[in-house]
């Protein structure tokens, strides 16, 4: 692989000025803004591997950035500035164009990039002087010869191009909606239509765009719909969204009351919450937050549905820098404002947030901030499923500032919100990040020990969104549902504390499922289990460990045991300690333990004891330090729906790695990826379904070294 170098001077306007002489080709821009006007117009000039961007600000915000980036396979191999703008390219394929001069409105700049392959997609985001998102959106550039063709077809109204977008994303019949669209053919009328009912015609400006407002029929079914935009010659462009329920829709005399909800009174850094409330149906609310100084530091808007609910369309996070003490936001719809308080304080030991809210997939998840110094924490990464994705033991150093990353794969990764847990001592905290949408703040329960007496009454903290109403349900160690279900109406702060009455509670293994909507989370917590008198036997599953590794833990001892399990390095320190037990049967399995990833060689050992019986497993950890490069391959999990995958590994890379995946016979499957900071890729694979069983030849290659592996594919 070639290391990316900018190009020359007479390469990029040798490419501008062909571009130039042939066609000025635009593309489309598809932005996630879809509450006001596009703010960033882009255009893009292609040609063979070489592509010219234009960004235009149209909006009043000044740009003091731009990130862009590719997905797939896709690399970037060079790229060209205008003078007064600065490019790089970071470890993860993303370049980041700045300038100490904004980019102000009506203003253009153009930058040249040089791709592996022709005609990519690129994702762009334009940034402000804070570093805050103004606008996200992706260009697609055709071939220049496509778009001579089609501008020659004057009377073609939708292109291969075209695309609309419904506002609001979830109409409600009777309710009105404005349709945007552009890459329309230019000065031309179209018919819309909800599935086979026409609702009007509309015109397109001489740019190929439009903006209308249509309304949905009161007795349209409350279902999934097409929405339909078709030209003179019957050709169509449609949308697919499901309808709100009909008959909800409030009258526009009967007058909604301004409010606010999901503000708590006091805040903490890192924290966000989605704040939401109701309004005159069909207006706007205006939100601006101040600072101590009754300096406006934020202003958000929203749209009120026809229900009379709006909901800020993202949520508000305080920043890990923000000052503490009071802030104040005050809400208008135009008629009425309101004004509401809170304080921003410092009693979490544990403060970590992402870098953004939302990440794309195949984007790094970043996380930082601050907690214990000198003391050791435990950070687990969860998908929307509850899933572990990576997990990590270290220590903070002593300025007590805490990173941690884990890069995506787009084919792999549920989009959602995603979570992770941070545990330092007694010490656990809750962080949320979206994956391809905004996070929204689940439902998640947690007992102040495992097991308890029957006397005894067990103290449930929960979390979740300011102020709702969550339901809670027991069930026995049968099965079978242990009482009614609870409601729980959570505090301001999202937080609530349930007290749990034992009595009447046999022997056994229990289970809290607290739920809201579709949201879920479990929580195992045990009575009038004792230790054990008889004997603990535990294994694990393999012997060799590498720092980062998780820990699968298996064993038998007499049913329903109490036991702890505790895991100690080589110099006698107990770096991990765990309260478990036995299941009805006698099995133990524990699969919460993983070897730091700053390990010390050597003999480590896993120590189960329960009562006066204990029995231990001894692990040996062995730290390499990479000369050059290696790659290993391994069997992955097998998905429901995608198929087997395989994990590879690569150690000791830089920058990025082409991986060549080589049969016996047939073609080479090449895949691309960028090196982490410590030099490591650790990615799943998919094994596509028309591969052939056998062995294949996994070869890594960098701007340095190559390293190679055999692996057979089953």
């Amino acid at each position: 692989m070639k290391q990316i170098v900018p190009m020359s001077n007479s390469s990029l306007r040798g490419i501008f000025l062909s571009l130039i002489l042939i066609f000025a080709i635009s593309v489309i821009s598809i932005t996630i803004n879809v509450y006001a006007e596009d703010e960033i117009i882009v255009k893009s000039f292609a040609f063979e591997k070489s592509t010219i961007i234009e960004f235009t600000n149209d909006g009043k915000e000044e740009v003091y950035s731009f990130r862009i980036w590719l997905g797939g396979d896709y690399n970037f191999e060079s790229f060209k500035t205008e003078n007064g703008w600065l490019g790089e390219k970071n470890t993860v394929g993303v370049i980041i164009f700045t300038s100490t001069e904004s980019l102000k409105q009506g203003e253009s700049v153009k930058f040249g990039v040089k791709t592996n392959e022709s005609k990519p997609g690129i994702n762009w985001k334009s940034l402000d002087k804070k570093g805050e998102q103004i606008e996200i959106g992706k260009s697609i550039s055709d071939d220049w010869a496509d778009h001579v063709s089609i501008s020659k077809n004057t009377g073609k109204g939708i292109l291969e191009n075209s695309l609309f977008r419904i506002i609001p994303d979830k109409p409600n019949a009777g309710g009105s909606i404005r349709v945007t669209g552009e890459s329309f053919g230019s000065s031309q009328q179209f018919e819309f239509f909800i599935d086979t009912k026409k609702l009007g015609f509309f015109d397109t400006d001489k740019k190929g765009h439009f903006i209308t407002t249509f309304q949905i029929p009161d007795n349209q079914k409350s279902e999934r719909v097409d929405f339909l935009v078709r030209d003179k010659s019957g050709e169509e462009k449609k949308i697919s969204l499901i309808l709100g329920n009909q008959g909800t829709k409030i009258p526009s005399s009967e007058i909604v009351k301004l409010t606010i909800k999901g503000l708590p009174e006091i805040m903490y850094r890192g924290d966000f919450l989605e704040i939401s409330g109701t309004a005159q149906p069909g207006s706007a609310i205006t939100a601006s937050v101040k600072n101590s100084d009754n300096e406006v530091i934020n202003t958000r808007t929203a749209e009120v549905d026809a229900k009379g609910i709006w909901q800020l369309a993202e949520p508000i996070i305080v920043p890990l820098d923000a000052v503490f003490g009071r802030y104040s936001v005050e809400i208008t719809d135009g008629r009425e404002t309101i004004l509401r308080t809170w304080t921003v304080e410092s009693s979490k030991v544990i403060v970590i947030a992402p870098t953004h809210l939302k990440f794309l997939p195949g984007e790094t998840l970043r996380f930082n901030g601050t907690a214990i110094p000198n003391q050791s924490i435990e950070i687990i990464l969860e998908d929307p499923l509850g899933n572990e994705k990576i997990s990590n033991i270290f220590k903070v150093d002593s300025t007590g500032i805490v990173e941690f990353e884990y890069r995506t794969a787009a084919s792999l990764d549920l989009e959602g919100t995603w979570t992770l847990i941070a545990t330092q001592g007694q010490h656990k905290e809750f962080i949320y990040v979206g994956l391809g949408v905004l996070p929204s703040i689940p439902v998640n329960l947690e007992f102040d020990k495992l097991n308890y007496k029957s006397t005894e009454d067990a103290i449930i903290t929960l979390i979740g969104k300011p102020s709702e109403v969550i339901s809670l349900l027991i069930i026995d160690p049968s099965d079978k549902p242990k009482g009614e279900t609870i409601s729980i109406t959570l505090e301001p702060d999202g937080r609530g504390r349930y007290t749990l009455d034992l009595d009447g509670f046999s022997s056994g293994v229990y289970a809290a499922i607290v739920s809201k909507g579709n949201a879920k989370s479990t929580e195992t917590f045990t009575v009038g289990l004792q230790t054990g008198s008889g004997e603990i036997s535990i294994v694990t599953t393999k012997l060799d460990y590498e720092p980062g590794e998780s820990i699968l833990i298996l064993g038998e001892t007499k049913p329903n045991i109490l036991l702890t399990l505790t895991l100690i390095d080589p110099d006698e320190n107990e770096v991990k300690v765990k309260d478990t037990f036995s299941d009805k049967n006698g099995k133990i399995t524990e699969s919460s333990f993983r070897i730091p990833s700053e390990a010390k060689s050597g003999m480590w050992k896993i120590n189960a004891k329960s009562g006066s019986n204990f029995d231990v497993v001894e692990i040996e950890v062995t730290t390499v330090t990479i000369e050059g490069m290696v790659i290993t391959v391994e069997d992955g999990e097998s998905i429901p729906g995608v198929g087997k995958t395989i994990t590879i590994r690569v150690l000791g890379a830089k920058q990025t790695v082409n991986i060549e995946i080589i049969p016996e016979k047939g073609e080479i499957i090449e895949l691309s990826f960028v090196a982490s900071d410590e030099g490591k890729i650790i990615i799943p694979w998919i094994i596509p379904p028309e591969i052939e069983p056998g062995p294949y030849t996994f070869k890594a290659t960098d701007a340095y070294n190559t390293a190679e592996t055999i692996f057979e594919l089953k």
